[in-house]
């Protein structure tokens, strides 16, 4: 189990801003608390003095690989999931497209083929 203390850094939440450390296990965060009020032995300690700790965004409208008027969207899954992740979102909702005749599940499929193996972040459709 791969433990992680982000620590001193000013947290963000819904409701409130606080001086405190994240304890993050597997990847998910299993502890807030005041700054030094937990004695934490981690695998990979971040000093986060100075700087603020949030929680990723979620952009629930994206188009990856939209086809449109001939042409498709500029960004893949790959790199528009990778610059998505550079702004601080961890999580997309993505448009997935339905050709004339093909059935929603099919169309789903299709978009899930391109994004399987391919994101950097979470993603949905």
């Amino acid at each position: 189990m791969a433990k992680t203390l982000i620590t001193n850094g000013t947290v963000v939440t819904a409701t409130e801003t606080m001086h405190a450390d994240v304890v993050i296990e597997d990847e998910r965060v299993v502890a807030l608390v005041q700054s030094g009020a937990m004695d934490v032995v981690a695998d990979t300690v971040i000093d986060a003095a100075g700087k603020y700790v949030m929680p990723g965004g979620i952009d629930v409208h994206t188009h990856m690989e939209l086809p449109f008027g001939g042409t498709f969207a500029a960004d893949t899954f790959e790199t528009g999931t990778r610059a998505a992740a550079w702004g601080g979102t961890t999580t997309i909702v993505d448009f997935a497209v339905q050709v004339k005749g093909e059935s929603a599940m099919e169309g789903y499929e299709k978009w899930m083929a391109k994004a399987d193996g391919n994101c950097a972040i979470d993603y949905g459709f």
